[in-house]
């Protein structure tokens, strides 16, 4: 017993590293990150990951002591490089929150907001529509395995200690605006075809002043804007799933790189 209690300090410091950077990826990453997964949940599956990863952590890793200046920098090190991994998991899912919003104020239902009480904000119905359906396309494809398959491999690209100095968070920035295009072009179908709709209501108007189309054209641009929506939600799942391979392969590409690289901070 005794052996074991002087090992103990040992063990919880090897298990601090990877409980931090995990808990920082579990908070940032798509579906497990969201408000609707108590903080209670996300501790206890850090902890969990912390336990299966240390092997892995151990490998490389700078001896630091954790209640010294140096192991305050190296868990905001992990805490930083956690957070990176998460946000660019979160990116692909991003998108198709944007394509979301795009298609409500174009279909005329962004006024139709409700109160979501599992992330704890207002969102309009065909966000939380699309929400759900990257959801159930995250876990068919198991993206929860993926999720700590680049945690274990984040251990052996930046190591505890060795610093962030490969991490490129710059390209990490730029990638926001790729959310922002794929989303547009995801949902140029729709905005172009109630463009068309509201032109052709505005032509009729013109033509017909008295009939009063305008009151009229809301109900036809909601209407239609649903039925392509419609259309467009089978492909969503196989969009989404490219738009993940997008991700990886970045997060690959800087894994790569940051073998490759000299560690430092």
């Amino acid at each position: 017993m005794e052996p074991l209690l002087l090992q103990l300090p040992a063990l919880l410091t090897a298990l601090w590293w990877p409980f931090c950077r995990s808990l920082a990826v579990l908070s940032m990453a798509p579906v497990l990150g969201e408000a609707m997964v108590p903080v209670t949940v996300r501790i206890l599956l850090s902890l969990v990951l912390g336990v299966i990863l240390m092997p892995v952590a151990a490998q490389g890793a700078v001896p630091v002591d954790p209640f010294s200046l140096q192991g305050l920098a190296a868990t905001v090190e992990q805490a930083v490089i956690g957070l990176a991994i998460g946000l660019a998991l979160q990116l692909a899912l991003a998108a198709f929150q944007v394509l979301g919003y795009l298609a409500s104020s174009q279909m005329g239902l962004a006024m139709a907001v409700m109160n979501d009480p599992l992330n704890g904000s207002a969102s309009d119905a065909v966000s939380n529509l699309v929400f759900i359906l990257c959801t159930l396309v995250f876990f068919a494809v198991d993206g929860h395995l993926v999720v700590t398959g680049v945690l274990g491999a984040s251990f052996k690209a930046w190591p505890v200690g060795a610093g962030w100095g490969s991490l490129s968070l710059q390209t990490l920035a730029l990638q926001v605006g790729w959310v922002f295009s794929a989303a547009m072009l995801l949902a140029l179908p729709l905005v172009f075809s109630t463009l068309v709709v509201q032109i052709g209501f505005g032509f009729l108007n013109r033509v017909a002043p008295t009939m009063n189309l305008f009151s009229l054209g809301f109900s036809v641009v909601t209407l239609f804007g649903v039925l392509m929506l419609w259309a467009l939600i089978p492909a969503l799942p196989t969009h989404y799933l490219q738009a993940t391979q997008h991700t990886l392969d970045l997060l690959q590409q800087g894994l790569m790189q940051a073998k490759e690289a000299p560690h430092g901070g």
